[in-house]
Formats: structure tokens, C-alpha cells, sequence
């Protein structure tokens, strides 16, 4: 048994993501203990994943050690380790060494992963984007990729090699598709002698009719129209079927593409299974009202690990903001309980606007009403960006890095890892990029 600092409250955060750290920043100044459980060491500014994956941002300035973040909080103790089980009864979580911490109150944070819909056959070919190692996964492959086709002489082989696919039409698989664009056209455009980076083919398949579908219709057709001025191929409602080493099948046809990159869904961690707990067909936790799990008032759900409900019947999306809010939520609720307070009612999710960059210097924003789109909402995007990243030095890197690129177009963070390629082309089987269920 791990044991806390004292005889106090003691509340366990399984999952270092973006509600976890709001529940522990919000329990500043309570009286409780805090234990934050994550199977990584650092926590992730995840909407910026992809300029990793795409070589305009390095690891280090979207991500930091939860240790630095809590250095502070001598209440709050941290344990990197992997999660096998709730025991609800004794009231303590099972993690992988055989070990057990004991809480008073749990909150389970612990996000999602990548989902293929029956398919997880096709990781190993198509890494999603949910952490550090699947951005550098990504990053290493598309690098790699013009490295082989600088050397090839055949040229289906070069045309592969220069064949980019995307699969999934939302916020992630635009972005993606914009920045691996813009790297072929512009940062590596005089970079190779026997090959044209600018020649390169990427391609954004959705199954459904349009891209960004909880966008307005007028700006995913603008988001559709601006990518295909970038250069990338836009597939609308024409599922894969087939995704292997040699590329994607699509309405029956096959592409030949060494890099292909899953966009198109995520499922939950298994906390449901843990508890065994009502779930819905994301294998997110239902939750109640209060964000609790049904009989265990003591356990709450967040996140990517719920499913929640506003009052008029539409689920609570998953995305930050929302995660953030949960977090304050259920730490006030918390606070109110130790005091002998009443709830102060139901959760209540504020939507704050949907944000998609699509280029260097194109974005899309809806607000309700207010809708925009371009270079405008393009800074205005940036900025919100910084404005969430943790510390002062973090956001004059990431800052500087973007007047670099959006400047002339560099990108620094293009070295290529080669352990993880050479383990890549001879082990097709293995999955890579997996996300775990703690991220």
C-alpha cells in the first residue's frame, strides 16, 4: 500500500491530461491530499501535437513534467505508473506492480485512444496522433520517407514514397494535412537534388460528406476549398476498406502511399471496464448529472473518460475546454462537500467556440454567430494557443517558432530518430504509435 502524507482527505487523479491538471490546480488552498497518477511523466498540450508531427515544433515545448508542474504543491504527490484496476470496495487503485493506493475520492481523467473501427489490424501502418511518441512516430516517417525517395530510381516506388495519406476529415486530419503540405512545398522545397518535395501528393479521405462536421456547412466548404489551394486531394464520403504497407484502399481503389496517418476516431480508456460501469459505444463512462458514476458518488468521470450530457440531450464534447471545465467542476464540488455545503447544481458546459487551422496563415472559428475564417482567424487562433500553454518560456518559444516559420518557412525540428525508423521498416507488424489509457 502507498500511503499519503497524513490523516486528510485524499483524492486520486488517474490521468495527467487536461481535466486531471484543472482538478489539481482547482484544489489549491483545499484541504486535501492530491496523488496524480499518469503511465508518462509529463503532461501534453495535445491540440498542438501536430506541428510536432509535422516538424514546426519540438516535444519540449508542448509538454512538461508534472513533477515541475506540482514543485510547488508539497500536498500533491505524483506516480508514474500504469493502471490495472478500481477495487470500489476497499476504496484503491491497482496499478501494474501489484501495488495498491487507497483514495478518498477518485476522479478518472485518463482520455481516449485511437479507434479503427474493428480494424486494429491497420495500426501498425496507420499510427494516430494522441502522444509525444506518436507525433515523433509520425514526424520520423515523413521525414524518412523523402530520405528514401531522394535515393530510389524507381519511380513507383519514389511516387509512393511521396504519397501522403491522411485518413479522417476533423480538426486533426485538416491540420495535418495543411502541415504536411506546406512541409513539402515550402520548408523542403530546395532541401533534396533528385527529387521536387513540391511534387508530393497528400491526400485527406472522410467517409462522411464534408470535412469539420461540427463546423458550419460554409466553413467546411471553405476549409475544403483552401486545402485544395495548398495542394492536398480531398476525399469526401468514400470510406477505407483496406490499409496495409503498400498503401489505402478507397471506393475500391487502391493508392500506393508509404506514410499514412489515422485521423478518423477515437474509443475510451478502458475506466469503464474497470469499474464495471455503464458505458457508451465510445467506451466512455455514463455518468451522472454531477459527473459521478452511478452508485459511487465518490468517483467521477471526466473528459474523454465520460459521457456526458447537457441539459438539452447533446453529448458534452470531447475536446480541452471541456475537459477544463469538468475539472473546475468537480473540484469545487469537492471543496463544497468537505465544508458541508450543498452541490451547487448540475454541471453546465459553456461551449466556447470550434477552432481548425488549416494552414500558415488560414483558420476557421465558430463562435455561434460570430464566424470566421482566414488570416484573421488565423492569429486569432494562434494566439488563444499561447495564451493556454503553461509558462512564460514555453509560450516565447512556441511564439518565436511560429514568426520563424510563418517568416520564411523553416521548420527546425526535422531530425529523424533512427531507432525508431529502422524499427519501423523491419517490424510491420508491431504496433506502433499505440496510446495508452492513461494519457
Amino acid at each position: 500500500m502507498i500511503k499519503t502524507s497524513g490523516n486528510r482527505h485524499h483524492v486520486v487523479i488517474i490521468g495527467a491530461g487536461f481535466g486531471g491538471i484543472e482538478v489539481a490546480n482547482q484544489l489549491a488552498g483545499t484541504e486535501v491530499d492530491v496523488t496524480i497518477i499518469d503511465r508518462r511523466n509529463h503532461h501534453l498540450f495535445q491540440p498542438l501535437l501536430y506541428q510536432v508531427a509535422g516538424a514546426s515544433l519540438s516535444t519540449s515545448e508542448i509538454a512538461w513534467p508534472i513533477r515541475y508542474l506540482f514543485r510547488n504543491r508539497p500536498e500533491v504527490n505524483t506516480l508514474m505508473a500504469e493502471v490495472e484496476g478500481v477495487d470500489q470496495d476497499a476504496r484503491e487503485v491497482i496499478l501494474n506492480n501489484g501495488s495498491r493506493q487507497s483514495y478518498d475520492t477518485l476522479v478518472l481523467a485518463t482520455g481516449a485512444t485511437h479507434a479503427y473501427f474493428g480494424h486494429d489490424e491497420w495500426e501498425p501502418f496507420a499510427p494516430g496522433l494522441k502522444t509525444l511518441e506518436d507525433a515523433t512516430t509520425i514526424r520520423g516517417r515523413i521525414l524518412a520517407a523523402f530520405e528514401e525517395a531522394e535515393r530510389t530510381s524507381d519511380p513507383q516506388q519514389r511516387a509512393a514514397l511521396q504519397t501522403f495519406v491522411i485518413i479522417g476529415g476533423g480538426p486533426t486530419g485538416v491540420e495535418l494535412a495543411g502541415t504536411i503540405a506546406e512541409l513539402a512545398r515550402d520548408t523542403l522545397a530546395r532541401d533534396f537534388r533528385s527529387i521536387d518535395p513540391s511534387t508530393s501528393r497528400v491526400v485527406l479521405i472522410e467517409a462522411g460528406q464534408r470535412l469539420l462536421s461540427v463546423f458550419p456547412e460554409d466553413l467546411s466548404a471553405y476549409t475544403r476549398q483552401a486545402l485544395e489551394k495548398l495542394g492536398v486531394e480531398v476525399v469526401l464520403g468514400t470510406p477505407v476498406t483496406g490499409c496495409s504497407a503498400e498503401g489505402v484502399v478507397y471506393g475500391g481503389t487502391p493508392l500506393s502511399a508509404r506514410t499514412i496517418v489515422w485521423a478518423a476516431g477515437v474509443q475510451a480508456s478502458p475506466a469503464a471496464r474497470w469499474l464495471s460501469a455503464t458505458s457508451d459505444r465510445a467506451g466512455r463512462v455514463v455518468v451522472g448529472p454531477d459527473l459521478t458514476v452511478a452508485g459511487h458518488p465518490e468517483i467521477f468521470a471526466i473528459g474523454d473518460t465520460a459521457s456526458c450530457t447537457m441539459p438539452d440531450g447533446k453529448p458534452v464534447p470531447g475536446i480541452a475546454p471541456a475537459a477544463k471545465q469538468q475539472g473546475k467542476y468537480v473540484a469545487s464540488l469537492i471543496g463544497r462537500r468537505l465544508k458541508g455545503k450543498p452541490v451547487d447544481g448540475p454541471f453546465k458546459y459553456r461551449h466556447q467556440g470550434n477552432l481548425a487551422t488549416i494552414g500558415r496563415s488560414l483558420a476557421v472559428i465558430d463562435m455561434g454567430r460570430v464566424k470566421l475564417r482566414g488570416a484573421f482567424a488565423w492569429w486569432i487562433w494562434k494566439l488563444a494557443h499561447i495564451y493556454f500553454l503553461i509558462g512564460t518560456q514555453n509560450r516565447l518559444s512556441v511564439a518565436l517558432s511560429w514568426v520563424w516559420n510563418h517568416s520564411i518557412g523553416y521548420r527546425g525540428s526535422r531530425i529523424i530518430m533512427r531507432a525508431s525508423t529502422d524499427r519501423d521498416r523491419t517490424s510491420a507488424s508491431m504496433t506502433l504509435g499505440k496510446s495508452g489509457h492513461l494519457d
